[in-house]
């Protein structure tokens, strides 16, 4: 037990041990995918850990954050690309980040940013293979890469990279898109290289193109959910199928057990009744904390090497789990990694009609993360 109720571990050698399974997979360049605070493992304490083991790049979706991250960690490359019109787009550029062009607005304001600063923007153009979500599409690039060859030209501009992502690449089994999407990106890299335009990095894979897609790796791949242990698509695989390791294990220490009769309603509306003498123990985390309310009467935890199920709704703060022998004080794991005997992120995603990304994401700031080996 320890003072703090609640905590997520955050496990740097699981997260080695995952970086090592990118590097079997491929020979191109990393950029870790960091955003929503790391998925809610700590964007600057992974940020720290993939630099010291070689990373250079560094992903975060909105440019503010990657700001952030560029003051609080000044090595290699960060690269954002989720921003609007009127952002600030002076500082990242002063910065020197790397930021995503994909739209006609964005070149516009962009390049006005950098002639303010007096230095050229590093800049990766976007294009849509088959996300709908944001890019030029390609009939568009006849028109839209010679702005950016005169941009560059005029030394406004430093073509850094061509981009996309793919919409389905964690459905090997039963999706072929990505190899339209392959196609795609093929286009546009011809298309680029007949503007007259050379550029240094081509990128299309995250974790789903690095697990399974090898065609889609080019010269960098952008993992992200991988590198923390969690499975791109637990229908087509679970982690520790895939050979990694969970980085994060949320544990909570019980602060009240008791026995109850047959015929006890638990929590809210009663929508679990005792069916006979219960051992009931109460985990001071809830909804508020990121532990998602549909969990309710599914999902277990793990006490004393047992699992020990959730009996009535999870409440805002609080949640009841039947627990033969607890006393207060003894730690419950909510989820960690399958090869520890732990009920897993991907599981609970299950349960809850979710995916494992948003179960790591939605833990909350009042469960503090601790960094361990």
């Amino acid at each position: 037990m320890t003072a703090l109720p609640s905590r997520a571990l955050i496990s740097r050698s699981a997260f080695e041990h995952n970086l090592g399974v990118v590097r079997a997979k491929t020979d191109s360049k990393i950029m870790a995918i960091i955003k929503a605070d790391g998925y809610g493992h700590g964007a600057v304490r992974i940020a720290q850990w993939a630099w010291e083991d070689g990373v250079e790049w560094l992903g975060l979706a909105q440019l503010s954050e990657g700001v952030w991250l560029r003051r609080q960690h000044p090595h290699g490359r960060v690269f954002s690309w989720i921003y609007s019109p009127g952002t600030d787009f002076v500082t990242p550029i002063e910065l020197g980040m790397d930021i995503s062009i994909g739209a006609d607005w964005a070149i516009d304001e962009i390049a006005a940013a950098a002639r303010e600063v007096g230095q050229p923007v590093r800049v990766h153009i976007k294009v849509d293979t088959g996300m709908a979500r944001g890019g030029f599409d390609l009939d568009r690039l006849p028109e839209v890469l010679p702005r950016f060859k005169a941009l560059a030209d005029e030394g406004i501009f430093e073509l850094v990279g061509l981009w996309s992502h793919l919409a389905c690449g964690d459905m090997p089994s039963t999706s072929n898109y990505t190899e339209v999407q392959v196609a795609k990106f093929e286009q546009a890299r011809m298309a680029v290289r007949d503007a007259g335009i050379t550029v240094q990095l081509h990128h299309l894979a995250a974790s789903s193109g690095v697990m399974w897609h090898p065609q889609t790796h080019y010269d960098m791949v952008r993992p992200g959910i991988m590198l923390y242990g969690l499975s791109p698509n637990p229908a087509e695989a679970y982690a520790h199928e895939l050979g990694l390791r969970a980085v994060m294990q949320v544990e909570a220490d019980l602060i009240l057990a008791r026995d109850v009769p047959a015929g006890t309603g638990v929590t809210y509306g009663h929508t679990y009744v005792t069916d006979k003498p219960t051992r009931l123990a109460v985990v001071p985390v809830g909804y508020a904390d990121g532990i998602i309310r549909s969990s309710s009467n599914k999902a277990t935890v793990t006490h004393r090497g047992r699992r020990a199920p959730i009996r009535g709704v999870v409440c805002m703060d609080q949640f009841v789990i039947e627990a033969p022998g607890a006393q207060a004080g003894d730690t419950v794991v909510l989820f960690g990694d399958a090869n520890d005997g732990h009920e897993t992120a991907e599981r609970w995603a299950e349960i809850a009609g979710s995916i494992d990304f948003e179960i790591v994401c939605k833990i909350g700031e009042r469960i503090p993360r601790i960094s361990v080996d």
